[in-house]
């Protein structure tokens, strides 16, 4: 049995190449918010099809890029 034991090849990579989480939600929620009051806004001021699209194209939006689309 001559072979060495690579524990410390395998720390390194899982170090390295950790990701960084970390403003990613922040910019989804912050875009989220934004949209959701301007097609409020539009609702509000009668432009009810018009916020109604935005706010479910902002949701698909969104969603694709919460899945990384």
């Amino acid at each position: 049995m001559g072979t060495e034991d690579d524990f410390g090849l395998w720390e390194r990579e899982l170090e390295c190449g950790a990701p960084d989480a970390g403003g990613g939600g922040r910019a989804m929620v912050l875009v989220a918010a934004l949209t959701a009051a301007g097609c409020t806004a539009l609702i509000t001021m009668g432009q009810v099809p018009l916020g109604a699209a935005g706010l479910v194209l902002s949701s698909v939006i969104l969603l694709l890029w919460r899945a990384g689309l």
